[in-house]
């Protein structure tokens, strides 16, 4: 696959106002070893249950004989905050060492995503000791309490001197001094730094109807906004092989075909295979139209035509405004109508079956 987002722990040394899921914020003493407990006892089976190769075929990059060029795939490992203790020493590094014993060094590409305030040089230098391609700080935002505008300058200017000092090269992607030469920035060598944030010009800035994001009406997404056809929605999710290709895995081993989590997982990965069960949604109308980033059609074959589809993304958030958005009509959708048929694909792949996944008939519900 390209891309995987690994959600390790819920465990976060800050609960930002933004923030797309609510179980991401500080643990202490018995609630926090419990979380990190979880994380510890399921991460074994998530890691041997993810594809065998972390590859995939780019169709933008076609051979001169044919076919297209294989690329290295990458796995995002964030929290919550990856970097806080516990959670780093027992979860963090074994999950990267675990890698490297599945895909050996150079066979994938591991993020690591941190807000970037708990970075320090021997964390650094104990990541890249691990073939960490990518240190990614994602907190360079207002939301995150102290580093509001020019706050937030010191910590970079730190930062950038601590990743030149140990080698870590600022992606060329969003760095100033570019070349130019139109390099993609996930075939760039690492090892890498980028910063970014929930600021208005990134592709997160309007934020998605999720979490405290949602419970402090501060989505700014409209009906106009469809996440699910940008990166990190569920957008080509099922084509796992070729670029686009990218699911959402939590603590549990549950997966998601987007990062902003549709109400219900289509599998778990301490019980099956990723591609066990991409595979067995392959052909399924419902899952098809997410992969086409069209979630507006993804109930026709179970009566929501477009219209039924638009009028349940009509809400009001908890201050009492009129809202709409296309993850609103996709909840409503999975609590009326898709919970018994995930169940039922799932059954059907345990019974042996997954061929026979995507063969609903019309308006039928198993």
């Amino acid at each position: 696959m390209e891309s995987l987002y690994y959600v390790m722990n819920w465990a976060c040394h800050r609960k930002c106002v933004h923030c797309y899921e609510t179980r991401f914020r500080p643990y202490v003493r018995g609630a926090l070893e419990e979380v990190v407990q979880e994380s510890e006892r399921n991460f074994p089976r998530i890691v041997d249950n993810l594809p065998e190769r972390m590859t995939y075929l780019d169709t933008s990059s076609p051979l001169p004989g044919g076919g297209y060029r294989e690329k290295v795939g990458r796995i995002i490992l964030a929290g919550g905050e990856v970097l806080v203790d516990p959670v780093r020493e027992r979860v963090l590094y074994p999950v990267l060492d675990r890698l490297t014993a599945k895909y050996g060094r150079g066979g994938v590409k591991t993020i690591i995503q941190t807000t970037g305030d708990l970075v320090t040089e021997q964390i650094i230098d104990d990541l890249l000791e691990r073939d960490v391609w990518m240190i990614s700080i994602s907190g360079m935002d207002d939301f995150h309490v102290g580093l509001e505008g020019d706050k937030r300058k010191p910590l970079i200017e730190k930062l950038n001197r601590w990743f030149d000092a140990a080698g870590v090269k600022p992606s060329g992607w969003q760095s100033d001094n570019a070349k130019g030469d139109n390099v993609a920035w996930s075939d760039e060598d690492g090892p890498l730094s980028h910063f970014f944030g929930a600021t208005p010009d990134e592709w997160v800035g309007k934020l998605w109807p999720r979490g405290r994001a949602w419970e402090n009406s501060l989505s700014s997404a409209g009906i106009g906004d469809n996440f699910c056809a940008e990166w990190a929605g569920a957008r080509n999710f099922l084509n796992h092989g070729y670029a686009g290709s990218e699911v959402s895995i939590d603590p549990n081993g549950d997966v998601f075909p987007c990062c902003m989590k549709t109400k219900k997982a289509i599998g778990n990965l301490t019980e099956e295979r990723l591609i066990d069960i991409l595979d067995s949604l392959a052909g399924h109308p419902v899952y098809e139209a997410l992969a086409a980033g069209r979630p507006d059609r993804m109930g026709i074959t179970y009566g929501w035509d477009t219209a039924t589809f638009l009028k349940a993304c009509e809400t009001t958030t908890p201050k009492g405004e009129p809202y709409r958005n296309l993850c609103i009509g996709c909840d409503r959708f999975h609590d009326a109508v898709l919970g018994p048929v995930i169940d039922e694909l799932k059954a059907r792949r345990r019974g042996g079956s997954p061929s026979t996944a995507g063969m609903l008939k019309q308006g039928e519900l198993p």
